[in-house]
């Protein structure tokens, strides 16, 4: 009987020790900012959330297309992009009809306009 309690006893403070590494449990992607370019990085980005509405006829009617480098390059330059993306400056915060963009796709599209803007 002895035996038995000490057991229970054992697999009881063993299974309590347990220490749950959450980085090992649930891995984190890490944000590659190498390599940004506008025609990989950022055009992919503004044609999976922004194209719906800001690209071709559908931008008629917010008038704000951001389907071309220098139309891109605009917003950038009179800081409405980042202002509509971080959900800042005023201005409705983008995209208007789904949440804020991940913290991966802002800092892509940030690294690019800190790297210069260039038409990649």
């Amino acid at each position: 009987m002895r035996y038995i309690f000490v057991l229970i006893l054992f697999v009881l403070c063993a299974s309590g020790c347990y220490y749950d590494h959450a980085d090992l449990v649930y891995p984190q992607t890490a944000c590659n900012l190498t390599g940004v370019t506008y025609s990989v990085s950022v055009k992919t980005i503004l044609s999976s959330n922004c194209y719906s509405c800001h690209s071709g006829n559908a931008a008629a009617g917010a008038g704000i297309a951001l389907d071309s480098y220098n139309t891109v390059k605009a917003y950038v330059t009179n800081g409405q992009l980042m202002n509509s993306i971080n959900h800042t400056g005023g201005i409705p915060g983008m995209p208007l009809s789904g949440s804020q963009l991940g913290s991966c796709e802002i800092q892509t599209i940030q690294t690019w306009i800190n790297n210069g803007t260039p038409n990649n």
